[in-house]
């Protein structure tokens, strides 16, 4: 392997670092505790620079998420306790992906990295955390609902089941939906 592919992996890992640091941020809403989480999830995850990165990424992302819900849950131990299953699960939206509340794969990204990030992030920081972490891995990591599931039950020590999941990101996007339409109205 030459200096230039060791090179494109230094890339990679710097835009990996970068990409953490604004998932701990949204999960965490607090700055400070976002670098320490990125650190503490970096440290355990073995990642070579100079060797294929997506894996080692996607390990470190896994890391991440299971380090900021088990800081959050330790800071309120109910925070991640699972909702109960309802019959039927009222919503603003019929399905729980982001088209159905409007918003495509573009709109979200220029949320989190353009003019409108501190917007989405005020939104995020009202949320309740589990809400706020379901939101984070559906909607920014793209992890479908068995994969959140599997995290929470994991990183919490709760037993979650994908359908719950599904509601709560669904009630998320509701929510973000909802003041979407309302900084728009404000700013006619």
């Amino acid at each position: 392997m030459g200096d230039n592919d060791c090179e494109g992996g230094r890339l990679t890992a710097h835009d990996a670092a970068i990409e953490l640091y604004q998932i701990a941020a949204l999960m965490l809403a607090d700055e400070s505790q976002a670098v320490e989480a990125v650190e503490t999830a970096v440290a355990q995850t073995a990642i070579d620079p100079c060797a294929e990165a997506e894996a080692s990424i996607e390990a470190a992302r896994v890391n991440l998420v299971e380090t900021a819900v088990a800081r959050l849950s330790q800071a309120d131990p109910k925070a991640f306790d699972a909702p109960a299953l309802s019959e039927n699960a009222g919503s603003c939206i019929e399905d729980d992906d982001l088209s159905s509340a409007g918003i495509s794969p573009s709109q979200l990204s220029e949320m989190l990295t353009g003019p409108g990030r501190r917007t989405l992030r005020d939104w995020l920081e009202k949320l309740p955390v589990a809400q706020r972490a379901i939101f984070v891995q559906r909607a920014v990591l793209g992890w479908d609902n068995a994969a959140a599931a599997a995290s929470l039950s994991k990183a919490a020590r709760r037993t979650w089941q994908p359908r719950q999941i599904s509601e709560l990101f669904r009630l998320a996007l509701c929510s973000l939906a909802n003041s979407l339409v309302h900084s728009a109205a404000a700013q006619v």
